[in-house]
């Protein structure tokens, strides 16, 4: 029997599973409720709970629940639980691992392996945080797919005919427009673009400062810092955005808010549907800019796309139908349920990949272009960071590209890379994503040869690797988050914590958060040395001015290594870094 491997869709506000069986999809329901709240929290007895309970919770103790933690995915950075500190990677790890129990409750039968559903626009360091949370939960990712692809794929994939559609997806956190082309059985994803900050949230924001505004006006008093009344806002916003979506008012009423100098506040008025659109209306600008780009992407005119699909639950925001019709010339489809297309298209994908008879085929692409820095020329001028793209935006996946590049001067025997991506012809205006040093080059003239391969996998993790043409000399790293990749150590005790967590262990197990050990021998420490070595041999070659600044980064560098500060190590190295590539280019 072929593994069972379920469809996932990680959402920003409400998360849900499914599976294929049979040739039927199914999302799994749960107390007769398909979406689970993607809210986590602490219960009066410290116990972990998922979904609409932790939702409820957010009301009265939004100090020990959280919401949204998709937004955060990829990031360097620590959410509060109780008094307890998790990564974003561990508090999705619990979602997942509640669709995960849902999922062997249903199927009466373990499940290990899954198919993710991620934004189009998710950056590698967000894809690769994604991975890292369905390995905590005890998942085995055996692919990514974009959400707008998902979709796609619940969407008459059968049909002979080719259609050219419009994918739209907003969802509570984050926004995708990708145009795709179906046609028997092959779903391909011709070109995408999208915002990974911009979704319902936004939109509930808008109401609460409305709110907010509303408070001080009326009552003179400013309520942000009243942490439970903030949370009754932001359900009534919430709910209020939800009641404009069928209804042109909606009453927002929240009796004794707090008190204020010894007075009840209560909340308390009728938000028109014209005016929450007017507060959204640069938001679905900014979507329909994006829809153009994409356009341009698949080299297409509006008139050009057949369908327009609707993503996401923020798509039931009325006004968006409209633009859409204004700005296409089509109604958007409405049979594919809005909120659950995108499990049920991760369930397909895993269907496929288990080898159950899914006539569907998947193409699909990279929203970003990636590439390395090189010297040439921006605007007429010589530039050492001129922005050289290898794999470019909306090339096909997987895909692997190499591109030559010539040493500088004669007897350079070492090469610093640099890998980027974005679009911006420099280099410096796009995300760096890794770097790494080729060393031993040959001691020749300047145009030593160099190849640099770059390889985009199904997933979007990149693999990189630099070889010197004539000796086979070669180098190469893998792209993960350098900010926030967990270590295999680290990993393992992020388990043991969610685990814990679970399994209601004795709270010892779970106290303190998982601290890497930091010795000598760090890798960061060890190349944080190699470099102050590199940079005091060049003292001689340097001008005054640089050679003060390079001596001002070491002394930065020297206090990290001896206070064992891993993370204070990033900012100086990447300067020193820069300086060394310029003197020796």
């Amino acid at each position: 029997m072929n593994d069972i491997i379920i469809g996932i869709d990680l959402g920003t506000t409400n998360s849900e599973v499914a599976i294929v069986a049979d040739g039927k999809v199914t999302v799994i329901s749960e107390g007769g409720k398909k979406m689970l709240p993607s809210f986590v929290g602490l219960d009066d007895a410290g116990s972990i709970i998922v979904g609409e309970t932790a939702r409820n919770q957010y009301i009265v103790y939004p100090e020990r629940t959280i919401k949204s933690i998709k937004r955060l995915m990829g990031e360097d950075t620590q959410v509060k639980l109780a008094d307890l500190s998790y990564s974003p990677q561990e508090i999705s790890a619990i979602i997942l691992k509640r669709l995960k129990a849902i999922a062997e409750n249903y199927l009466g039968q373990a499940v290990s392996k899954a198919v993710i559903t991620v934004p189009a626009y998710f950056s590698d360091a967000q894809r690769q945080a994604t991975r890292e949370a369905g390995e905590i939960a005890g998942l085995e990712v055996v692919r990514m797919i974009n959400e707008p692809t998902a979709a796609a794929l619940t969407y008459d994939a059968q049909a002979t005919d080719a259609k050219k559609v419009l994918v739209y997806d907003l969802g509570g956190g984050t926004f995708d427009v990708s145009v795709v082309n179906i046609e028997s059985g092959v779903v391909e994803v011709l070109s995408s673009h999208g915002d990974n900050h911009l979704g319902g949230d936004d939109f509930d924001t808008q109401i609460i400062n409305y709110l907010l505004e509303h408070l001080q006006n009326t009552y003179d008093v400013d309520v942000r810092n009243d942490s439970k009344a903030m949370a009754r806002i932001a359900r009534a916003a919430e709910n209020a955005k939800f009641t404009l979506s069928e209804q042109p008012y909606a009453q927002i009423d929240e009796e004794y808010l707090l008190e204020f100098e010894g007075t009840p506040i209560h909340l308390s008025l009728e938000l028109s549907r014209m005016v929450y659109e007017e507060m959204i209306e640069d938001y679905i600008n900014a979507t329909l800019d994006a829809v153009h780009i994409a356009l341009k992407g698949a080299k297409f005119t509006s008139s050009d796309i057949d369908e327009i699909i609707l993503v996401g639950g923020s798509t039931r925001t009325p006004c968006i139908r409209e633009r859409l019709l204004n700005e296409i010339g089509l109604e958007p489809h409405s049979e594919v349920d809005a909120d659950l297309c995108v499990a049920m298209g991760a369930a397909i994908q895993g269907a496929m990949i288990a080898g159950q008879d899914v006539d569907t085929v998947l193409v699909d692409v990279t929203p970003y272009t990636y590439g390395t820095s090189a010297i040439g020329f921006l605007d007429g001028q010589e530039y050492p960071f001129m922005f050289v793209p290898i794999i470019h935006k909306n090339t096909v996946l997987p895909n692997r590209k190499t591109e030559a590049f010539a040493t500088h001067h004669d007897g350079q025997e070492a090469v610093e890379i640099t890998i980027y991506q974005g679009e911006d012809p420099d280099a410096l205006q796009n995300v760096k994503i890794g770097e790494f040093r080729v060393e031993g080059l040959r001691d020749v003239e300047a145009g030593n040869i160099l190849t640099l391969t770059l390889g985009l996998d199904l997933d979007g993790i990149l693999q990189v690797s630099a070889q010197e043409k004539e000796t086979g000399l070669e180098k190469s790293i893998t792209i993960k988050n350098a900010l926030a990749q967990f270590e295999d150590s680290t990993l393992d005790a992020a388990k043991q914590r969610i685990n814990a967590l679970f399994g209601q262990m004795d709270a010892s197990v779970i106290e303190h958060e998982p601290v890497a050990e930091v010795t000598e021998s760090a890798p960061e420490i060890k190349a944080a040395q190699e470099l102050i070595a590199k940079a005091e041999a060049l003292f001689d070659k340097v001008s005054n001015e640089d050679k003060e600044d390079m001596i001002d980064l070491i002394e930065t560098l020297t206090s990290c290594i001896e206070a064992q500060d891993v993370s204070g190590l990033d900012a100086p190295v990447a300067e020193l870094n820069d300086i060394i590539y310029y003197l020796e280019s």
